[in-house]
């Protein structure tokens, strides 16, 4: 699929980050797009900007929808083919996604649970009701956001990390089983898995409001006491520091994770679209995804350890999304 005008396109988690960038740039080409999100405010924003950047006559709707209610899916699937009088779709990115659910063995089952249902069911549910509609139409493909957690399940040594990891394992996995499923059954149908590195959105921002906790702002004193206790454990020296610190940081690393990352949510966006266009099946989203990925597959066993992990640090990558520690 080289050309996306008069295309329709579904976008899920729509609102930020890259699924509001992919909204933009698939409008700006005259693509009709279908957003949902949890964040009716944030989609009215997507939908202002993509409309900005699109020709006359493209179709822009939104949907609120939690991706991993299977019912909320259908409704939205459902909407979609109302509001844009159509029986088939061309583009489905199953995007959304939340942080969380770090530690299975003394973790909250609630947290891990809900991590997993939207970074894996949303995805899930999301194919069983587009892929349908992908089906109907002359060609499609459905790209799926997995993670460098889809292949490499960890943020560091330190840091549990087994809810998203999961998640994004079965994403990758489930994606390119789909490659083999849809040659046999659907050919003109093509599935991309998508792995990025650090891309500079707000989900750890937004990952608190999905799961019901507190910003890092208004941590409690338990919240911030875990937090303390995972910091020391990483090397840094903040044993005695008054609690709001530890807040203001914590708010100052998601602000910086969005605004410092190596790849803009807008960068971003145009690689996955070219994969798409190139039909690549695997598509890696930044210099670090790509360098990790080499990484991990050279040194399946190490890539575990202390060393590995200086070593990824050593190539310039991931520092902003590991614990910060001594890299000496």
């Amino acid at each position: 699929m080289k050309n996306f005008a008069g295309r329709i396109a579904v976008v899920t988690g729509g609102g930020t980050g890259m699924g509001r960038e992919l909204c933009i740039a698939l409008a700006g080409e005259g693509c009709h797009v279908a957003m949902c999100d949890i964040s009716e405010v944030n989609m009215a924003e997507s939908r202002k900007l993509a409309l900005a950047a699109a020709p006359e006559g493209v179709r822009i709707t939104t949907h609120i929808c939690d991706v991993s209610s299977e019912d909320q899916v259908l409704a939205f699937r459902d909407a979609v083919v109302t509001e844009h009088a159509t029986d088939h779709v061309h583009l489905v990115f199953n995007n959304a996604g939340i942080g969380g659910g770090g530690a299975f063995v003394n973790g909250d089952r609630g947290e891990w649970e809900r991590t997993f249902a939207v970074c894996w069911y949303g995805v899930y549910y999301g194919c069983r009701a587009f892929v349908p509609l992908l089906v109907k139409a002359e060609e499609g493909h459905v790209i799926n956001t997995s993670s460098v957690n889809g292949f490499w399940a960890t943020l560091g040594t330190t840091v549990s990390h087994t809810a998203y990891s999961a998640a994004k394992f079965a994403v990758t996995g489930f994606t390119e089983a789909l490659l083999t499923d849809l040659a046999n059954n659907a050919p003109h149908v093509k599935a991309s898995v998508v792995m990025p590195g650090h891309i500079g959105t707000s989900i750890a921002l937004n990952t608190s409001k999905v799961l019901g906790k507190h910003g890092a702002l208004e941590m409690s004193a338990e919240e911030v006491a875990e937090v303390r206790k995972r910091l020391v454990a990483a090397g840094m020296p903040v044993g005695n520091v008054p609690d709001d610190d530890i807040r203001a940081a914590m708010h100052q690393r998601a602000l910086d994770f969005r605004d410092k990352a190596p790849t803009t949510a807008a960068q971003a966006a145009q690689i996955i679209l070219n994969g798409v266009r190139e039909e690549r099946w695997r598509i890696l989203v930044g210099d670090d995804a790509v360098r990790l990925d080499q990484f991990v597959r050279e040194e399946p066993e190490n890539a575990y350890t202390d060393d590995f992990l200086k070593k990824v640090w050593g190539a310039g990558h991931l520092q902003p999304i590991t614990a910060a520690r001594d890299k000496t």
